[in-house]
């Protein structure tokens, strides 16, 4: 029997919506779980909402608080949704958590936006969370990192192996 994945969301681009007729973006209610269930998956999940927050907003004590989650969450297979520009800096403040499996996703175009990486994004991670061992990994496109060993190069608009950036 598959286990069940735990999906908590804390915001980021991976949930903004348009605000207003200026095109400003505003994170929203997520999307990931409909586009899911939509996606006739056949592993069990549940979506959990910690926040909605871009992520360059989030505090130590909402890192806390994921941290807690996670901690609380049942389920062994964890993935977070979370905003790219401090995804590293909050899988890396989780620190040592034994016997889960911990996979952070996002997206660089929200999730309702057609050309959005969302859905591929959350569909690796779905698949990567299933494989590997317990630890702490970025997922995003098409790679797998361990937390430790990862940065946004905001040039190339796409996560790498530290000292691959350069």
């Amino acid at each position: 029997m598959m286990k069940p994945i735990r999906i908590f969301t804390t915001g980021g681009t991976i949930d903004k919506v348009y605000f207003d007729a200026n095109s400003k973006y505003e994170v929203g209610q997520s999307e990931i779980e409909s586009s899911l269930r939509a996606s006739g998956l056949s592993v069990a999940f549940a979506v959990t909402p910690l926040m909605r927050k871009d992520s360059l907003e989030l505090t130590d004590a909402d890192r806390a608080t994921i941290r807690t989650a996670v901690l609380e969450a049942e389920e062994s297979l964890i993935i977070i949704t979370h905003g790219t520009d401090t995804m590293v800096k909050t899988a890396e403040s989780l620190g040592e958590i034994p016997n889960k499996t911990i996979l952070f996703t996002g997206a660089l175009q929200p999730a309702l936006f057609k050309t959005s990486d969302a859905l591929f994004n959350i569909g690796c991670a779905f698949g990567a969370v299933q494989c590997a061992k317990a630890g702490i990994y970025i997922g995003m496109n098409g790679r797998v990192f361990p937390a430790n060993n990862v940065v946004k190069n905001y040039e190339l608009r796409r996560f790498v192996t530290k000292g691959e950036e350069a």
